[in-house]
Order: structure tokens, then C-alpha cells, then sequence
């Protein structure tokens, strides 16, 4: 039995580091998002942009998942209504409520709102799957609170003070809580049933749910404005925020639980950060250390009760 034993914690040591590097990557890629549609607003109305990322991310993605959602099309026909429920909220509706948002409401408060996804999360499965919030977690999301505010603060109490509340508070506070229900639904996903089958299927859903909204923007609002910033932005985020970055935290919460994921979502600053710092040139100060430390430090330690845990679990079966 001990060498079984050894081995199955071997081998779910290795499933959660690879959780954890899965959920980083996506964090990573999302923070670009964040880089490439900051200065958008003007060029790309909000449903159109989600529209057209969740269609480039099919058309990539159909050539090497189709094949999948053929062999499970008996499981998937099976399941109509969850994944109808998972496509709504994770594609047609998050990323265009936050779309929405970015044009009535001020980077400073996406940002700021944006941290609550995580605590959602946490609230949200306290409730449906028992898990409990000890202590070392709430000290771990408030080191983590206060490293995110930091960063977006650049330090400076006067900023935070001098906050003003917008109608697009409100569309991002949604978005976090359906992204966080979403990342929960993730964890009953079928048995049985193949990530590509099922990321290619929800994608198919959300656009088809997006069309009526796109129909609707088209005629109602100036299209969209075409030219090398628009198009090269819309790629970016329908090949790396849209399809690889789904797949990764689809994969990701099957491997740790939306909870972990959740918690390395913090790490999203941070790499919005070193973008920006590279990209955009802006500068990186002691600030920007001390926040990392803060967030880095504020997850190990909101994981490493539950990590204990997991791997008492592991040697008693």
C-alpha cells in the first residue's frame, strides 16, 4: 500500500503544480488583455469586441477541437442546459459586461472592483461545496487586497480618496460575480466529457447568444473602426485572452478548484505591471516590489493550510 500510496501523492503533487502553472499563464495572458484594449473604447463598441474575439478564437480553435465535439456530440446533447448556463455567463456575458464598463467607469475602478472575482469565489463555494474559511485564507486575501491596492494606487492614499464611483462600477461587480459562478460551474463539468469538446461548445453557444446584442449594437451605434491597432487587438485577444487563456483555466480548475485559481488571479496586477513597464514604458518603483511581495506572500499563505490538507487526504486512501 505505501508504495501506492507514494506514488499517488507523486503524481497529485504533480497535477497541482500544473494546475498552478496553468492558472498563472491564463492570469498572464488576461493581463495583456488588459494592455491591448485599454485605448479601444474609441475604435471598438463593446459587444462588437466581444463578438469578434469569441468568433477569431472559433475559427482557430474548430480545426483542432472539432473532431473532439463530434466523438462526445452524445454527452454534450446530454447536457444542453449546463452548457448553455457555462456559455452565458462565461463567454456572452463577462467579458462584454466589462467591455461596458470600460466606457462609463475609470481604469482605477475596473481595477479595483476587478479584485472582488477572487472573494466571490471563496464566498460562493463556503456555500455550495463546504469549504471552509480559516483564518490563514482571510489574512492571506487581505495581503493580497492591500498588495493589488498598492499597485493600483501607486502608493498614494490621496488617489484612493479621490475615488469616484460610475454606472460602470456596477457592470464590472457583475462581471466578477458571473466570472467567479463561472469558474465554479467549471468544477461540475461532465465526466467523461473532452475540454476541447466542451471549450469549443460553449464558445459556439456564447457567440450564437452574442449575435441578437451584435445585431442590436450594429444598428444602433457606429461600427466598429478597421485598421492594424483594431484588427492586430482583436487577434490578440481571441488567440491568447480568448481561446488558449479559457482552455488554460478551464484545465486549471479541474486540476486545483476555483478556489487556488482563483487566488493566483491575483497575480494579474503584477503582470500588467511588467506589460506596461515594457510595452507602454511606464515605470516600475519600490511600490511595485512591495505590492508583489504582498500578493506572492498573501497566496502561499491562503493555500498552504488546504495544500497540508490535500496531501493528508492523499496518503490516507
Amino acid at each position: 500500500m505505501k508504495p501506492t500510496n507514494h506514488l499517488t501523492n507523486q503524481q497529485s503533487n504533480k497535477n497541482e503544480l500544473k494546475g498552478y502553472v496553468f492558472a498563472l499563464v491564463a492570469t498572464a495572458l488576461w493581463s495583456g488583455n488588459f494592455i491591448v484594449v485599454r485605448d479601444l473604447s474609441e475604435s471598438v463598441p463593446p459587444v462588437s469586441l466581444a463578438f469578434w474575439r469569441w468568433t477569431v478564437a472559433v475559427v482557430i480553435f474548430s480545426p483542432f477541437a472539432l473532431k473532439f465535439l463530434i466523438k462526445d456530440w452524445k454527452l454534450l446533447k446530454k447536457h444542453v442546459p449546463y452548457l448553455v448556463i457555462t456559455s452565458f455567463l462565461g463567454v456572452t456575458i463577462f467579458n462584454t459586461l466589462i467591455y461596458i464598463a470600460g466606457h462609463t467607469t475609470t481604469a482605477i475602478n475596473l481595477s479595483l472592483i476587478s479584485i472582488t472575482f477572487p472573494i466571490f469565489i471563496i464566498i460562493i463555494s463556503r456555500f455550495i461545496f463546504k469549504e471552509l474559511i480559516t483564518v490563514k485564507k482571510v489574512l492571506g486575501i487581505f495581503l493580497v487586497a492591500v498588495g493589488v491596492l498598492l499597485i493600483i494606487t501607486k502608493g498614494s492614499l490621496s488617489i484612493l480618496l479621490a475615488l469616484s464611483f460610475y454606472e460602470g462600477d456596477i457592470w464590472m461587480l457583475g462581471a466578477s460575480l458571473i466570472f467567479a459562478t463561472y469558474s465554479i460551474l467549471l468544477q461540475k463539468k461532465p465526466k467523461g466529457l473532452n475540454v476541447y469538446a466542451f471549450q469549443l461548445s460553449t464558445f459556439l453557444l456564447g457567440i450564437i447568444f452574442l449575435f441578437p446584442f451584435y445585431i442590436w449594437e450594429y444598428a444602433s451605434t457606429p461600427t466598429l473602426t478597421l485598421n492594424f491597432k483594431s484588427v492586430s487587438s482583436i487577434l490578440y485577444i481571441g488567440v491568447f485572452s480568448s481561446l488558449i487563456a479559457f482552455i488554460l483555466w478551464n484545465k486549471a480548475i479541474l486540476l486545483i478548484g476555483s478556489t487556488k485559481s482563483g487566488m493566483i488571479y491575483y497575480t494579474l496586477p503584477l503582470f500588467s505591471g511588467v506589460l506596461a513597464y515594457f510595452i507602454l514604458k511606464e515605470d516600475l518603483k519600490i511600490v511595485h516590489l512591495i505590492s508583489a511581495v504582498l500578493i506572492i506572500f498573501g497566496i502561499v499563505l491562503s493555500n498552504y493550510k488546504s495544500n497540508k490538507l490535500q496531501r493528508t487526504k492523499s496518503s490516507k486512501e
